[in-house]
């Protein structure tokens, strides 16, 4: 297929309308590649036998979440607690005092026995709780949720170092609460988390940038309304008919149906549910569920399910998921996700009604389902809302309002208040939904149901249209022989409409006596017309089919990249099911749309009116057999479409009527009679099998093969995988024309199986192949390209797992009408010892060859007990391809397990093509007494193509000349910004052996700036080595195998896991160290065979080392565990370390490290062993227990003696430089010009020579390095070893024997546990020195041990405040004021609070204090960290050691006296990185915190005194906000983020070492010694109920003078006007009367 006829379609579909082509081109490009895939993968097959489909697979799951810190939490003075939630297991983590931005770096892990779907549907919830206790359960900040699978989805399966949004799910309109930063992974059976590279401290600080959130999902989300409607559903199982509905028509009379569905659908941790429709097969809801959530959410799929009411125990009737991402399109011209209205089917277990029905997992949605269930009418659709318009912010607060106040109506919101007896009425109206807000709220599992106003029109989904479904069966095989002698028909359904196959009772083994009349089946149904929905996906999986072989970029497939939005298919699957004496035995399930009709041939099903080989899968314990296979012929359309319904059959048939006379031309045929028919001859040429499942308890297998084709069967003969056997099927008759066999035969079914010794037990079902063979027919020539067929290996399969690899062709030749005269002759060599069975012919077989096969013969390791005896006297057979050489007898294996004669050798015939090479197959053997041989293991090399000898190409030895240069550098020069910016210099005397480890690693957090800079510079600049592997040594350097290899030995039957390597592990049991070489040709000539010295018994192996015993030191170093499985109750663990080699066996238990999940170890061990016997090194880390025995937590092993032989030089790595002094001292016994001697001395190599000008030349390249060294004094000396070493760190570059040589390192290794198999339980970081006995004594151990922390003291002395708020209004004044103190700690060490005393009655927020806080802690300056060792509560056993940020926060308040305290603002510094504080009040403001990008940092480690001001902040939570809105319902949004300066602090800190602070103590607050003064406090500054003349007089003098001077004369006044008008009456009558 040319791209020409792709386009070509695709411009055809333009016929239909543009309406029709946007439909076609809504498709996914990845939906494209994945049906590309599958056609790739089974061009030939329709239906697949995976008896894995029918069940779920449980595998170990385990999700890890460390919760590091928090920031910008919304609230005052908090102490939060962060909550992880998965599904109902609940963890939290330490409460964090009085901090908006808390630091735990806790650790926590999920351990989960479920299958994978189940596993990634679960939700995960991160909480942050405020002020979590005992007695309550605290108020909750906010919360971030996303399903399991979003995260196992990511690259490595995990989130790394991502900050989470947290929002409150009640509130809506609240924005965003603050963020936690978190590590979230996911790691399933044989799954690796590899850590990321660490961004620096100014990348993860950008929050914004580093958002928790998948690829592609906007980082602002919206809230959205998901409407669900649930309006109907029909064919719903029967239940309980059987016993309960005969005893119910007993007693009352009536017989209803006994079910009483209702609808529950789980999205994001949140349940809602319909109404209980009593007694009701067809039950109608017109019901609408509402979730509210972010948009895009973080759970993928939408859990909808039938249950059935029960007052014991509510069952699923059906499920169905709607994965959203299928419903939605994020494109430029995109939608929100939509459904529907739709007809959604759900499928499960068999309708039939059982007490017990052991299948119900299958309508929990887990598995393939395997009968129709019921069909759902669901529509959903999604609504984006704006918090920020008035009309919202009304409704939510009514619906906030209506929380608070208590109504008389029901609603069936919550679960709870759900009753079971319910019938509707609890529904509530859509006009009261629409004012409801808010999502539903997962600790109640709350939802919102309403009731639609409307009555849904059935004419909505489409047109009801009758439908026809028709099938003939052509041939029915492969049927177990248990089920031979009963009755057996086939049963056809569509959706609840079922239709039977005659039955038909034979005693044919493994096939119906169909022959040439073929029975028919027909049903006519009824569904909606929504075909062209169907044809749409017919169309799309047309072009992926014309774009197989096709070279299509995504840019090509731009106009198609979109998937079909409305995939439901509203026709139900068809399933055939094979019954027997009425037992259900096996089925098939044939997708509608597949053999879906339609006028246009792009919009027909790929298998409508075809003839299609379907294979039954057994249902429930059936095996791995496969119960049946069937011929049939399908065709499914509009019963007004009929016409042709049976073009597609094969030609020459007559149909069989069951109606006679008029009308009968219209009926469909129960039958057909063929009368055309073709004979064939089938060869199969079966030549060997590699690679079989191994179905013994002794780890091997006789297996043999059975081919089917037709109604025919055959079986080779020989009990062994190679069996150069050809197999005729003769007189196979096949129904149809010439041309169509020619095109589309039948497939060939190829099974193999063990056959045991027992001969009453059936043989072992091994694995299943599949094959079509090449036809020819009578008139064609029997020749090339197309004959004879070629051999071709094909893929073996049980189940999902790979079982191997046969070898084998085939080919179908038509017999003429001169019978087998017109065949081509079976050539084929003549073996008269074999018989009646005929070997391959000589065209169809390989071309074979002669080979040497050259064994090295080294020993045995590991070997477990066989028989509850242990293996004394082992011996090795090696075959292949039936000829083999047996090892020499190992005497005694205890005392020495390696062979005494090393080399054997044999000759054997292989084909010239070397994939088709058989297997080398190892097998040893326990010699016992008597003769007795008892089977140990064997193994099977698959692939020989890897130790094929290979001539060395000559022309690869021409090198050119280089240099390398090694260099001293003393300071760096960085250019940022262009600028040129001049680090200040480092001293090497502070560096040590961490300094080295951080830098390798770079972790940018835990070296301080200036010596990561140099450090970086000095070891990835000056030199080559790597230091941290970030996984096993043997991983880097194809394990150590580069002359010797290593075997695992297998003994027992293999499993049937998913994962075929995880389940080998249980069946090793031993190892086998060896290596083969093959030799093609029996003469050949090595040019080291003219050199003295060679030994021709040896063949290839020359200059190997003797396997004699040999002594050693191993030097063990333990750097550091990481993400350790917990192991106590209280999610830590006490680790330890637990080392054995051989007899030795070494238990740190009483270095124990408590309450650690990432301990520092920092040790080395010290231990003697001697190869071969102790050759494992287990490392392992148990968890203390004070009562019991200790935990196992996980371990690892390495082989040492691969390590000590390799040519890589594993025994000790190589540093970067050559030193005789400090932390980089040299620890090899053999310096480097010892070490290059001898090599080039191993290899034969001319040199070293040593010249002049820093130059040594080995072989032809020359290398160039310093000359000088610098010892203990400083003093200069020269000395070539820099010289060696560089070379040594180029040898790779050295013709010949060149290879990398081992650097200095630190491996990385799993700890894994043999309880949970495959999943990681942590890593260790380690190296391994190792030490022969006869060399020079090594020098000590290096000095790894854990950094101490140094002992500083603080020294904050709070000087002034300023503006800062006035909280307390005057009793008598009303006037504002604040009485100020000032509360200071240092992070993680709250018990640890000071405050000064309080500045009472501050009226302008000013407050003097001179009050001195004082903060011993100890610190790591090499990682920035505080290392605080305390315990955790009052029954610890010992301390816990922390390490958290060295951070200081000050916080202001207000002091009352009858009541709690008021929180003022805070500061946060960190000691490390803090802003300059300002030179004056006026100065500081509070973009030194918010913009501190733009303001100088400086670090108090550095500056050991900083004075300045510094301001305080507040969060304003604006609480009375719903009343404000009620009265004003403003239209701008509420800013729940709003940072409002609090105040201003002067505060002076110092820093001083231990030693420091001894010779100059100083007092707290203002106590002696250096005592500070005390601060000149105005007269306001004191309390007026403890001098209440002092306050009046200051009241009236100070505060109210002048007042008080209009009130006395305002006093007077009135008080001269009160005596003017009390006399004046006496006055006037005195005057009057002449008194």
């Amino acid at each position: 297929v040319s791209m020409e006829h792709f386009w070509d379609l695709l411009f055809q579909l333009m016929k239909y309308g543009t309406k029709t082509l946007h439909v076609v081109f809504i498709f996914l490009f990845s939906e494209v590649r994945y049906m590309l895939n599958e056609s790739r993968n089974n061009p030939n097959l329709t239906y697949c036998c995976t008896p894995e489909c029918f069940y779920m697979i449980i595998l170990f799951h385990q999700v890890s979440v460390t919760i590091v810190e928090a920031r910008q939490l919304v609230g005052l003075n908090m102490d939060p607690v962060v909550c992880v939630e998965i599904g109902d297991d609940k963890k939290y983590t330490q409460m964090k005092e009085s901090t908006n931005c808390p630091y735990y770096n806790e650790y926590f892990v999920f351990d989960f026995h479920v299958p994978s779907d189940v596993m990634f549907d679960k939700i995960l919830k991160l909480s942050v709780i405020h002020s979590k206790n005992l007695l309550r359960s605290g108020t909750l900040v906010g919360s971030f949720k996303l399903d399991i699978g979003t995260v196992y989805s990511q690259p490595e399966h995990q989130f790394f170092h991502k900050w989470a949004l947290l929002s409150d799910p009640d509130d809506i309109t609240a924005g965003c609460k603050g963020y936690i930063k978190c590590d979230i992974a996911v790691v399933g059976k044989g799954d690796n988390i590899k850590t990321p590279h660490k961004a620096t401290e100014t990348d993860e600080d950008d929050i914004e940038g580093n958002l928790l959130l998948p690829e592609g999902v906007p980082a602002e989300r919206q809230w959205a309304r998901y409407y669900v409607k649930i309006y109907r559903a029909e064919g719903l199982p029967k239940m309980n008919t059987s016993i309960m509905a005969n005893v119910k028509k007993a007693f009352i009379g009536e017989n209803k149906d006994l079910v009483d569905p209702y609808v529950q659908i789980l999205f994001a941790g949140q349940r809602g549910k319909t109404s209980i429709q009593k007694s009701s097969y067809e039950p109608i809801w017109n019901e609408q569920i509402v979730f509210t959530e972010m948009f895009p959410p973080l759970c993928k799929r939408m859990k909808v399910q039938i249950r059935d009411s029960d007052k014991v125990n509510d069952v699923a009737l059906g499920t169905h998921f709607i994965d959203l991402r299928k419903i939605a399109n994020d494109g430029d011209k995109g939608f929100l996700p939509t459904l529907g209205p739709a007809w959604v089917n759900m499928y499960g277990s068999t309708r039939s009604y059982t007490i017990m029905d052991e299948h119900q997992d299958l309508n929990e949605g887990l598995g393939e389902g395997v009968s129709f269930r019921a069909r759902l009418l669901v529509s959903l659709c999604v609504e984006i809302l704006d918090t920020s318009s008035p009309e919202f912010i009304k409704c939510h607060i009514s619906a906030l309002l209506a929380r608070a106040v208590p109504v008389n109506r029901k609603c069936c919101c919550c679960e709870e208040e759900m009753s079971r007896d319910n019938d509707g009425s609890a529904a509530k109206s859509l006009t009261t939904q629409a004012h409801r807000t808010g999502p539903a709220s997962a600790e109640n599992n709350l939802s919102s149901v309403a009731t639609l106003t409307t009555e849904f029109q059935s004419s909505a989904t489409g047109k009801v249209e009758e439908f026809f479904l028709f099938g003939a069966f052509l041939e029915a095989t492969m049927i177990d022989r248990k089920i031979g002698d009963k009755p057996i028909c086939f049963e056809v359904t569509i959706g609840f409409i079922l239709s039977f196959c005659a039955s038909q009772t034979f005693r044919n083994y493994f096939h119906l006596p169909y022959f040439d009349r073929k029975p028919c089946i027909y049903i006519k149904s009824w569904w909606q017309d929504q075909r062209r929905r169907l044809y749409n996906a017919n169309l799309i999986d047309n072009i992926a089919d014309k774009l197989v072989g096709q070279s299509i970029t995504v840019t090509q497939l731009k106009c198609v990249r979109m998937a079909l939005v409305k995939r439901n298919k509203y026709i139900p699957d068809i399933y055939i099911w094979m019954m027997s004496n009425n037992k259900r035995i096996a089925y098939a399930r044939v997708p509608s749309k597949d053999i879906l009709y339609s006028g246009v041939d792009e919009e027909t099903g790929k298998d409508c009116g075809k003839v299609k080989t379907i294979f039954l899968k057994g249902f429930g314990a059936a095996g791995w057999t496969v119960q049946a296979k069937t011929e049939i012929y399908l065709w499914l359309g509009l019963n007004r479409q009929r016409k042709d319904f049976l073009s597609g059959l094969p030609n020459g048939f007559e149909e069989n009527k069951m109606l006679k006379g008029p009308g009968s031309q219209s009926a469909p045929p129960i039958s057909l009679t063929y009368m055309m028919k073709q004979i064939f001859q089938l060869r199969v040429h079966m030549y060997q099998a590699r690679s079989l499942f191994a179905a013994d308890s002794s780890g091997l297998s006789d297996p043999f093969a059975r081919v089917f084709f037709s109604t025919h069967s055959q079986v080779t003969e020989t009990l062994c995988p190679t069996w150069d056997q050809l197999m005729v099927f003769d007189n196979v008759e096949l129904f149809g024309e010439v041309g169509e066999l020619r095109d589309d035969p039948p497939i060939i079914v190829i099974e193999i199986y063990d056959q045991d010794t027992v001969v009453s037990t059936m043989p072992e079902f091994m694995g299943r192949t599949f094959a079509k063979p090449i036809t020819k027919m009578a008139d064609e020539h029997y020749g090339p390209p197309r004959f004879p067929p070629q051999l071709e290996y094909y893929q073996i399969y049980r189940g999902n797992c790979t079982a191997g690899e046969m070898l084998a062709a085939f080919e179908l030749l038509q017999i003429g009408p001169h019978g087998k005269a017109d065949l081509p002759p079976i050539d084929g060599p003549t073996d008269m010892d074999r018989g009646p069975i005929l070997p391959v012919p000589l065209g169809i077989r390989p071309v074979l060859s002669k080979y040497r096969i050259e064994v090295l013969f080294w020993g045995l390791r590991d070997l477990k007990r066989v028989n509850l005896a242990a293996v004394d006297r082992p011996r090795v057979d090696i075959e292949c391809a039936g000829k083999g050489v047996q090892s020499s007898l190992i005497q005694n294996y205890k005392k020495n397990p390696n062979f005494g004669t090393l080399v054997k050798m044999f000759e054997v015939d292989l084909p010239e093509n070397e994939l088709l090479h058989p297997p080398l197959n190892i097998r040893v053997v326990d010699c016992r007494a008597f003769g007795r041989y008892t089977l140990v293991g064997n193994h099977a090399v698959t692939t020989l193509r890897k130790f094929i000898y290979r001539a060395a190409d000559k022309e690869a030895n021409n090198w050119n000349t280089q240099g390398t240069n090694t260099c001293r550098h003393t300071h760096t020069h960085i250019k940022k910004g262009g600028d040129e910016v001049e680090e200040e210099e480092f001293d090497e005397s502070m560096l040590d052996w961490w300094s080295k480890y951080f830098a390798s690693i770079e972790t940018l957090m835990e070296v301080r700036p200036s010596v990561k800079m140099a450090l970086l510079f000095f070891y990835f600049f000056c030199t080559d080595c790597k230091l941290v592997y970030p996984k096993e040594l043997e991983k880097e350097f194809d394990n150590f195998e580069d002359w010797l290899h290593t075997f695992n030995l297998f003994r027992g039957k293999a499993g049937d896991d998913d994962d075929q390597n995880m389940a080998d592990e249980d069946r090793i049991i031993g190892k086998f160290k060896v290596n083969p070489f093959y030799t093609e040709g029996l003469t050949f000539f090595l040019p080291s065979s003219l050199e003295m010295g060679f030994d021709s018994n040896m063949g290839m192996f020359q200059n190997i080392p003797t396997n004699d015993p040999i002594n050693v030191v191993v030097r063990v170093y333990i750097i550091r565990a990481t993400d350790l499985h917990p192991a106590d109750i209280n999610g830590k663990a006490d680790p330890y370390i637990a080392i054995k080699l051989g007899k030795s066996d070494i238990k740190d238990k009483e270095n124990y490290l408590s309450k650690q999940l990432n301990p520092i170890f920092g040790k080395s061990f010290d231990m003697e062993a001697t190869f071969p016997m102790d050759s494992t090194l287990t490392v392992s880390v148990y968890d203390w227990d004070l009562v019991g025995t200790d935990d196992l937590i996980g371990e690892t092993k390495l082989d040492l003696e691969n390590r000590y032989y390799s040519k890589h030089r594993a025994i000790c790595g190589l540093p970067s430089k050559y030193a005789v002094h400090g932390y980089n001292v040299w620890r090899d016994p053999l310096k480097p010009t010892q070490i290059l001697a001898k090599l080039c001395k191993e290899g034969k190599l001319d040199g070293p020579h040593y010249g002049p000008g820093g130059r040594v030349k080995v072989a032809n390249r020359i290398f160039m390095g310093p000359t000088e060294i610098e010892d203990e004094n400083g003093l200069k000396k020269q000395t070539d070893e820099h010289l060696a070493l560089t070379a040594l760190k180029h040898w790779e570059d050295i013709p010949r024997v060149g290879c990398k040589l081992i650097p200095e390192h630190v491996e990385t290794r799993p700890l894994l546990n043999p309880d949970k198999p495959g999943i990681e339980q942590g890593r260790i970081e380690m190296w391994v020195d190792m030490f022969p006995k006869d060399m020079p004594a090594p020098g000590p151990a290096i000095d790894i041990a854990p950094r101490k922390p140094k002992k500083f003291e603080l020294r904050v002395i709070i000087w002034n405040t300023d503006e800062v708020i006035l909280e307390d209004d005057d009793i008598f004044t009303g006037e504002k004021s604040s009485d100020i103190f000032v509360r200071g700690w240092l992070k993680g060490q709250q018990e640890d609070k000071q405050d000064t005393d309080v500045h009472y009655h501050s009226l302008t927020g000013e407050g003097l204090f001179n009050w001195r806080f004082i903060y011993p802690f100890d610190y790591l300056q090499a990682e920035e960290k505080i290392v605080i060792s305390k315990k955790e509560s009052m029954f610890a056993w010992d301390e816990t050691e922390y390490k958290i940020p060295a951070r200081l926060n000050l916080q202001v308040w207000d002091a009352d006296h009858f009541s709690a305290d008021d929180f003022l603002g805070a500061i946060e510094l960190d000691l490390n990185r803090f802003p300059r504080g300002a030179k004056t009040a006026k100065q500081c403001s509070i973009n030194m915190v918010l913009n501190e990008q733009d303001i100088p940092m400086v670090s108090i480690f550095k500056q050991r005194r900083i004075k300045g001001w510094w301001p305080f902040l507040a969060r304003d939570e604006n609480d009375d906000y719903i009343v404000k809105k009620l009265v004003e319902l403003k239209t701008e949004q509420r800013s729940v983020w709003k940072c409002n300066k609090s105040g201003k602090v002067e505060a002076e800190l110092q820093l001083m070492t231990a030693e420091e602070a001894e010779k100059n103590p100083v007092g707290e607050g203002r106590n002696e010694p250096e005592p500070l003064e005390k601060p000149n406090r105005p007269d306001t500054a004191f309390l007026w109920f403890l001098m209440p003349f002092k306050a009046i007089k200051n009241l009236i003098c100070n505060q109210y003078f002048w007042l008080t001077v209009k009130l006395v004369v305002a006093l007077l006044l009135v008080l001269i006007l009160g005596l003017f008008i009390y006399s004046m009456p006496g006055y006037m009558v005195k005057k009057l009367m002449g008194a």
